[in-house]
């Protein structure tokens, strides 16, 4: 199925193609780890490549660590998705997300989010667009969480799970962490 162009809250979706209009879209999914902070750079720098064009979908967690003012991108939390179905015909903003998307990318993906996505879990807007993913298209994660979480066994049980889904794992990096540990 061709992605279609993702309305404006409140208006119904078209059929235009991302390839027609000469764009590729990018579907930035933020979660409530501090490594959120980096949320406005990402986009920033993501928006430097020609053609691309970005929108983010965000964790009420995630809103924590940057100031959505910011962000130079439309932003969709949980409040959007009630406020865009008023009835049975009306789009359903999650499955909107996910046709308009050519590629999604969990940047960053906290251990709360990654156990619900890898259980199944969709209790949220970020969730609900990766449950209903097209596995077609590429999903990249990026995990982030404190080395003590990371180290834990159900962590790589987690992991594991969603590159089994066919998701793409971009490795954590070892630096000195925001609470002053060293670790990934």
């Amino acid at each position: 199925m061709e992605p279609i162009s993702l309305p404006e809250p409140g208006i119904p979706a078209g059929n235009s193609s991302s390839v027609a209009q000469g764009k590729f879209h990018v579907l930035v999914g933020v979660t409530g780890s501090v490594a959120a902070l980096k949320l406005p750079l990402l986009i920033t720098e993501l928006l430097k490549i020609p053609g691309l064009e970005v929108k983010v979908v965000t964790t009420e967690r995630a809103k924590h660590f940057y100031n959505t003012q910011e962000i130079p991108v439309t932003l969709y939390g949980d409040e959007e998705e009630w406020q865009l179905w008023k009835g049975r015909s009306d789009p359903v903003l999650h499955i909107e997300l996910r046709r308009w998307a050519d590629l999604m990318v969990v940047a960053p993906l906290d251990a709360n989010t990654l156990a619900k996505v890898a259980n199944g879990i969709c209790d949220n807007l970020l969730t609900c667009v990766i449950r209903a993913w097209d596995l077609s298209k590429p999903l990249l994660f990026c995990p982030a969480m404190n080395t003590a979480m990371w180290e834990h066994p159900i962590t790589a049980r987690h992991v594991e799970q969603l590159k089994a889904f066919g998701y793409v794992e971009i490795p954590c990096v070892v630096k000195k962490l925001v609470c002053g540990d060293e670790g990934q």
